[in-house]
């Protein structure tokens, strides 16, 4: 019966241990879960928490933006109004320069080029009488030219100054001076047709106008015909846009009013209608070899406008009233999806999916996504952007 009864108290004390083995890691949890959800119900953490969760779930695109930030990098917004907006055919095209705004310079005798201390360069700027050149002529077959027609000058002047004394004393006839002031006439034009400074040798050709060397057409040591050309002065006042439409576009030709132009050497877009710009014609057939319609605007060149650039065309034609539009550098593109930053208020910023329609070079229009009143960010977008990649990061972690 001893024996029994100690079996038993075995047992009995193993069940006991196996037990309180069993109840302690349960024990424990509870104890950890309690004391977390304790510390979440403290101020502090809460309000981290909250914050944390709303940013990053409740409102994924949201950012914060505070108003020290916006007025370091520029953000600029404007408020959405409905407004007539042009229909827009993007094309290219070239500058040229204007009729009458050019100038060519020509050999005014036969002679070798002698550029002398000019910088003769493309390029150069010149005032209008400045010498370009030079045309040496004392080693060519007759002598130097200029200095037979001034020989020849001087003796008909004197013949006609002496022609006329004469004729009033009645030594000579009416008909005999007549033919001594026209030989006169014949040696000043051409004496003054070379023009110039006729020193050492040489004729200099003088520019007609103040504006800028192009178009070169002789160097040093060449030797030049009289009235070959030499090279042609701009003056860059004056520019023409000649845009090349395609065909397809050939009825909308009627309606283009305007047209906008970005240049690729500054990335810049200029407006004819800022440039006191207006249009001069549309061709009514495509040109020998060629599928294109030449749509040709004449404006001032108020900027740093190079001729003979190539650059991106906007034909404005007919109106569309009633449109939304922001400006291009409001649209943010990732893979092909366009989004704006809308203010929400001082600090606050949401990204915000628009679908797009024309472009004009400068703003675009906006089909859907957009509705008047919003507040739009027109500079810095980007900004925002790099902002709430920044933001994206988990906001709590423990590694």
């Amino acid at each position: 019966m001893k024996k029994k009864y100690l079996y038993w108290a075995f047992f009995a004390c193993l069940f006991v241990a196996c037990s309180n083995h069993t109840d302690t890691p349960d024990h424990d949890h509870d104890h950890e879960h309690e004391c977390g959800h304790e510390h979440e119900e403290g101020d502090t953490h809460d309000h981290d928490h909250d914050h944390g969760h709303s940013a990053e779930e409740g409102h994924p695109d949201e950012i914060e933006f505070g108003k020290e930030k916006a007025t370091a990098v520029g953000l600029k917004t404007i408020t959405i109004r409905p407004e007539a907006f042009s229909q827009v055919i993007k094309t290219s095209g070239r500058i040229l320069s204007a009729q009458g705004d050019e100038k060519t310079l020509v050999a005014t005798v036969q002679g070798v080029v002698t550029l002398n201390q000019t910088k003769f360069v493309e390029g150069s700027a010149v005032r209008k009488g400045q010498s370009v050149l030079s045309l040496v002529t004392g080693n060519i077959e007759g002598g130097d030219i200029s200095v037979r027609t001034r020989v020849a000058y001087e003796k008909a002047k004197k013949e006609y100054e002496r022609g006329g004394e004469l004729v009033k004393e009645k030594i000579i006839s009416e008909k005999e001076f007549n033919r001594i002031a026209s030989e006169y006439e014949m040696a000043k034009v051409a004496y003054d047709a070379i023009g110039g400074d006729r020193k050492g040798g040489g004729v200099s050709v003088l520019s007609p106008i103040s504006g800028y060397l192009k178009n070169l057409q002789v160097k040093e040591g060449d030797y030049v015909e009289v009235g070959q050309p030499l090279a042609t002065i701009s003056q860059n006042s004056r520019l023409v846009l000649r845009a090349e439409v395609s065909e397809k576009y050939y009825g909308s030709l009627p309606l283009v009013q305007s047209a906008n132009f970005r240049t690729p050497y500054d990335n810049r877009v200029y407006r004819l209608s800022d440039l006191n710009g207006r249009i001069l014609s549309y061709a009514r057939s495509s040109e020998a070899n060629s599928f294109y319609l030449p749509v040709t605007f004449e404006f001032d060149n108020k900027g740093s406008i190079i001729p003979g650039a190539y650059v991106e065309v906007y034909l404005m034609t007919s109106s569309l009233p009633h449109t939304v539009s922001v400006p291009v550098s409001s649209l943010i593109e990732e893979q092909g999806i366009f989004s704006v930053y809308l203010q929400l208020d001082e600090t606050c910023y949401k990204k915000q999916e628009v679908k797009t329609g024309v472009n004009n070079g400068m703003e675009v229009q906006i089909l859907s996504g957009l509705q008047e009143g919003d507040v739009v960010v027109t500079e810095a977008a980007y900004h925002l952007k790099l902002a709430t990649a920044s933001n994206a990061m988990p906001a709590h972690t423990h590694h």
